[in-house]
Parts: C-alpha cells; structure tokens; sequence
C-alpha cells in the first residue's frame, strides 16, 4: 500500500469529502504530507472501484466518500504488517549504528 493510500484510509475514520481528508492527511503527518488534488482524486477513484471505499453523500458539489467493510479490513492488516516493521526496525537498528 502507498503511504498515499493509507494517510486517506486513516482519515475515512468518519465520511469525509476530498478537501477535508487532504486537510486530515496534513494534520496528522503534522505537515510532511501535502496531497496534491490530482494525487487523492486519482487513488479515491482508484479505491473506489476496488471497493475500498465508497459514496456516503454526494451534495453541495461535494462528494464525501466513507470506507466499506473491505477498506477496514485492508487497513487493519496495513497496520499489522507497519508495527511488525516498525517493531523489527526498533530491534535492529543498533546493528547499523
């Protein structure tokens, strides 16, 4: 998964339309990541037609997506494979120093 496509994922805790989960992503990474609109409308689509996310309400000329049931479960794997990383870098990174 690219760290693109999990920032947005993390941010579909509630529904969310593009701009709020471009604002979402900069929040959380405290600024390192700045979606450009191309980037996030591209992957939304993209994760739409997989199915990992879908439409929650399309109103005001904003379309605000939500996560299904198979994004949930891709993101909960996501998150177990990045601690088992994150835990395996803590223990060998004294071995690169």
């Amino acid at each position: 998964m690219t760290e693109t496509a999990f920032y947005i994922l993390l941010s579909l805790t509630e529904p969310r339309h593009g701009y709020g989960i471009i604002k979402h992503v900069e929040e959380i990474s405290s600024g390192r990541i700045r979606l450009g609109s191309g980037t996030i409308y591209g992957t939304l689509t993209k994760m739409q037609k997989d199915g990992v996310i879908t439409v929650f309400a399309d109103a005001e000329r904003k379309t605000v997506y939500e996560i299904t049931d198979s994004g949930k479960e891709l993101i909960t794997a996501e998150i177990e494979r990045l601690k088992e990383l994150h835990g395996n870098a803590l223990k060998y990174e004294g071995e690169f120093l």
